[in-house]
């Protein structure tokens, strides 16, 4: 039931990532909050105008899927299932009509906002916390849409980690690495997320996982999951990449989240390299064209002009 090492993602029939060539490439998930406070204020778009303008602009640069949110992920005020409804739902709607080629995630841990997506046109439910609501797989299953099965080693939501730890255990891994307690609880609880999804109804080439940095996790968690990219990769189901600016990027390099791009720029290629194929990002364009670059390294692209030395 586990698709094949390389085989597109699919979201409601429609294939993701295949180019003309019939080479399966990474694609870019643009990022729209509804919000007023996200950690990256010009992923802010409180406004039904200028969001819509950003999923345009996001379209133009290459994105495949848009991630909507209506909740920040980490602490603030209280955001009712209602008011989440209300800023996502809507905007849904519209996108699909504005923006029909576009697939859209809504970023929910409810079940209830995952319903109200899907019936308002989602392709995608990103559940960044770890199945805390039982029941969104159930919904995303019955719907026959895509769902992000994450990792947060059991964090509740809108919570941020304190001196979490994750020991390891002997002979899980090759190679094994010391450090490699937080890659052994990832790959255990993202392949039970991940079949639990499958026997709820989701199509197996509809199921992504990701191994959620900087949520229950510290830099040093964060970085050790990077560095093992290909031991996600061979879970057998696309792995999404939310590298975008985190804080586990500024931390490593000392840097506020204005300032993270290149660092973020330099962690998608190596999860591109070693086998990551959905990359949640802010800054599109960027991350675009650093996959390409990545493709063309592995000899899966040709470069679009190489002309030196050829006059």
């Amino acid at each position: 039931m586990i698709p094949p090492a390389g085989a597109p993602l699919v979201l409601r029939g429609r294939e993701v990532g295949r180019e003309s060539d019939g080479v399966v490439r990474p694609v870019v998930m643009a990022i729209v909050n509804r919000t007023s406070d996200s950690f990256y204020a010009p992923a802010r778009f409180a406004d039904d105008g200028p969001a819509l303008e950003a999923a345009h602009v996001a379209w133009d640069d290459g994105a495949a899927i848009l991630d909507v949110g209506g909740v920040r992920a980490g602490t603030g005020p209280e955001v009712g299932v209602a008011e989440e409804i209300d800023r996502v739902v809507p905007f849904v709607e519209r996108l699909r009509a504005e923006v029909p080629d576009l697939l859209v995630s809504v970023d929910t841990w409810r079940s209830e906002v995952a319903r109200a997506a899907v019936d308002a046109g989602a392709d995608l439910i990103n559940d960044t916390w770890a199945g805390h609501d039982p029941a969104l797989v159930e919904v995303a299953g019955a719907a026959g849409v895509g769902v992000v099965c994450s990792h947060t080693g059991g964090a509740q939501p809108r919570t941020d980690p304190w001196r979490v730890e994750y020991p390891a255990t002997a002979g899980t891994l090759d190679g094994e690495d010391p450090r490699d307690g937080v890659t052994q609880d990832v790959l255990r609880r993202l392949r039970s997320a991940a079949e639990r999804a499958v026997a709820s109804g989701v199509p197996p080439s509809s199921v992504l996982v990701d191994p959620t940095h900087d949520f229950g996790k510290n830099t040093w968690h964060s970085l050790h999951l990077l560095r093992r990219t290909e031991a996600l990769a061979e879970l057998g189901y696309p792995v999404l990449m939310a590298l975008s600016r985190k804080d586990f990027v500024g931390e490593t390099l000392g840097l506020p989240p204005a300032d993270r791009l290149p660092g973020t720029l330099a962690a998608t290629a190596l999860a591109a390299w070693h086998g990551a194929r959905v990359f949640r990002a802010h800054d599109v364009a960027a991350t675009r064209q650093a996959l390409e670059m990545v493709a063309a390294v592995r000899d899966e692209a040709p470069p679009r002009a190489a002309l030196r030395g050829m006059a």
